[in-house]
């Protein structure tokens, strides 16, 4: 975005990495998300006795959503607002403030254990409903209604981290998980938003193939479809009827399936930046599939659909586009280091791992869990090698951001 001169010298004058939203809230996400799995594999492997805030199941899910996942989501969210709408993003003490709220969550599910319930929460839940606000004000200040959708996605978040402290301090643990599941089809929801939005048009743009013209009844479908899984989510798999999670999940499988291979997969086998995010998006449906398989009991339990979601898409569309965004906003060419390939790889290969060894070997199920985190942890290092000086130091083109 162009600055001119008394807007070039005061963001000049701002520290890099508080330019904007992506730099820091890229960098803490991704080395807590290193620390996180890392613990999680400890846990795994050399059982302790573990009680923190929620428990571990809780605490391992909880973090992964709105430690890791809300860091990088909030992130490129403020930072994109800035190019849609001209408007000037969050920077300087502010964006202080945020990431600092943003930390002070993880700290208190930590370490809060002495505190009352209610603060932790309150703490935790405050990071996003201060980025719902920061989202909103550029694209009202402009009238550009149609990114506000972001601003009530931003909101639902607060409202399902707060529903799942509330399972916490209730003692309602399945009020608390089924919280959680609904943010993991959330996470679903904006990757479907997002990719939707970028995949066809950089795999066109990069590749020169022609761009697939999205059909709006399909992207209605594709879109609604997720909605209606994020509300039998939170509402509990089990405490709907089969048929209903059957046709729905069949239906937002079909869709977002069909949506995908119209994207253009088949030219994106060239560029990491362009297959690593097809093959991230492929798990939204198979997540889906994973859940339809599920309702007719051919598969036990969810965990392996929902870690189609997190580790798959999530974690895969997360690395995918921060390897492109931090390139792009620091006026970088879009040319990652090679071993950023590598990172993609190993991401697939938790996700696959994840997936399909509990329910294959159920026996060396922890083993399993460690494996791929090992992976995750790799591929999120990787990012970390190349990137963080990338995120911590003024752009490579001169210019300010």
């Amino acid at each position: 975005m162009p600055l001119n001169i008394d807007t070039r010298s005061v963001a000049l004058a701002i520290p890099p990495i508080w330019r904007l939203a992506f730099r820091p809230l890229f960098l803490g996400g991704t080395l807590f998300s290193i620390v996180a799995i890392g613990w999680w594999i400890h846990f795994w492997t050399h059982p302790f006795n573990w009680l923190p805030y929620g428990g571990p199941v809780w605490w391992h899910g909880h973090e992964m959503l709105f430690g890791f996942g809300a860091a990088i989501v909030v992130g490129f969210l403020l930072t994109a607002v800035q190019t849609w709408t001209g408007v000037i993003g969050i920077r300087g003490k502010p964006l202080v403030v945020l990431v600092l709220m943003w930390l002070l969550g993880r700290l208190l599910l930590v370490f809060g254990s002495g505190l009352p319930d209610w603060l932790i929460a309150t703490g935790d839940v405050s990071y996003l409903l201060l980025a719902a606000i920061a989202m909103a004000y550029p694209v009202i200040k402009v009238k550009q209604w149609r990114n506000l959708m972001f601003v009530p996605i931003l909101f639902v978040f607060a409202l399902l981290n707060a529903i799942s402290h509330w399972g916490v301090i209730s003692e309602q643990p399945q009020l608390a998980i089924q919280s959680l599941h609904g943010t993991i089809m959330l996470f679903a929801l904006i990757i479907s938003i997002i990719g939707g939005r970028v995949i066809a048009a950089f795999t066109a743009n990069t590749t020169g193939c022609q761009r697939a013209h999205p059909i709006k009844w399909l992207e209605t479908v594709s879109i609604t479809s997720i909605i209606f899984m994020l509300v039998i989510a939170s509402y509990g798999f089990t405490n709907v009827p089969s048929v209903l999670l059957l046709i729905v999940s069949s239906i937002a499988a079909l869709a977002n399936g069909w949506r995908y291979l119209r994207w253009g997969i088949q030219h994106s086998g060239s560029d990491p930046l362009l297959w690593s995010l097809h093959l991230a998006y492929a798990f939204i449906p198979l997540g889906f599939v994973a859940l339809a398989l599920h309702s007719v009991g051919l598969m036990e339990n969810t965990s392996a659909a929902l870690h189609c979601f997190t580790v798959g898409a999530m974690g895969g569309m997360i690395l995918a586009m921060i390897s492109r965004v931090t390139l792009g906003h620091t006026g970088r060419p879009l040319n990652p280091p090679k071993l950023v390939s590598l990172a993609f790889l190993f991401i697939l290969a938790a996700a696959i791992i994840r997936v399909i060894w509990p329910a294959w070997l159920p026996e060396f199920t922890s083993w399993g869990i460690a494996s791929a985190g090992i992976f995750w942890v790799l591929a999120y290092s990787i990012y970390i090698l190349f990137y963080a000086p990338m995120l911590v130091t003024t752009r490579a083109d001169g210019n300010p951001g």
